[in-house]
């Protein structure tokens, strides 16, 4: 879990939403604008996540994602949504060696990708209305685009997993035009991470795994195969991965980092 921090001094007026959709909530911070512009896009970044919720909802026997997964629909007769999402989680599949997967007990369920890409694709309607920062906060996992304020840099605080209410690190965005901060782990969820190896729940010396990248998208999705695959190994990996760092906590409370992750601490 994650809680961005912006200091008010300076700081363009700001637009605050809270939404609860996909069994969270979506929280909002966008900076600058035209406010009318910037309501609009807001309405539809909103409407956005339901309509993903609606479409991809493993709970719902009815979503298309459910219908699809029974065989009762097939890609092309589905939103065009799906096709994008299943084509992301492909490629999530190949980069990590399968322990990213769209698959939970032989089933298709692209759950894994979907709150990353949603709250990444709301993040971006908003800049693309003229906003100049923008903050969404997808159930702890945390899109950055543009700036708050002038010099005043997005801060993420990155929940500490054995010590509730602490924090375990500050991101800062400083210099970045966009950065993404996503968590995986046991704290909130218990034991909901799969490792695809087996089909059973991922049984590793972790408890959080938070990934630092540009994309929301694929650091939701780093962050779960890293976890899946144990600190040794997911440090070794997301140290391959480009523009990637990350935050490794063991539940013996072993902090372990990539060699790049001090220049995003702040």
């Amino acid at each position: 879990m994650a809680d961005t921090v912006a200091d008010s001094a300076q700081a363009p007026a700001a637009v605050r939403h809270a939404e609860e959709v996909m069994g969270t909530v979506f929280s909002f911070d966008v900076r600058g604008g035209d406010p009318d512009a910037i309501r609009a896009a807001l309405r539809e970044a909103v409407a956005d996540l339901h309509r993903v919720d609606e479409v991809f909802s493993t709970y719902r026997e009815h979503s298309q994602i459910s219908r699809l997964a029974r065989g009762e629909l097939t890609v092309e007769e589905c939103d065009p949504l799906v096709a994008e999402a299943l084509e992301l989680g492909a490629e999530a599949e190949r980069a990590s060696d399968g322990w990213f997967s769209m698959r939970y007990e032989g089933r298709l369920d692209p759950t894994g990708i979907v709150k990353g890409w949603a709250t990444e694709r709301a993040a971006r309607l908003l800049a693309d209305a003229g906003a100049s920062g923008v903050s969404v906060n997808g159930g702890g996992d945390v899109q950055l685009l543009g700036v708050p304020g002038a010099q005043r840099p997005w801060r993420v605080g990155v929940s500490d997993p054995l010590r509730p209410g602490g924090l375990a690190a500050v991101i800062s965005a400083a210099g970045a035009a966009e950065l993404a901060v996503a968590t995986s782990g046991t704290a909130e969820r218990g034991t909901h991470i799969v490792d695809p190896r087996t089909g059973r729940s991922a049984v590793t010396d972790l408890v959080a795994v938070t990934v630092v990248a540009p994309q929301l998208t694929w650091a939701d999705c780093w962050a779960t195969a890293a976890f899946a695959m144990g600190s040794r190994e997911g440090l070794r990996w997301l140290e391959s991965l480009p523009d990637v760092e990350a935050l490794l906590i063991t539940a013996g409370d072993e902090v372990r980092c990539t060699g790049g992750l001090a220049s995003r601490l702040g």
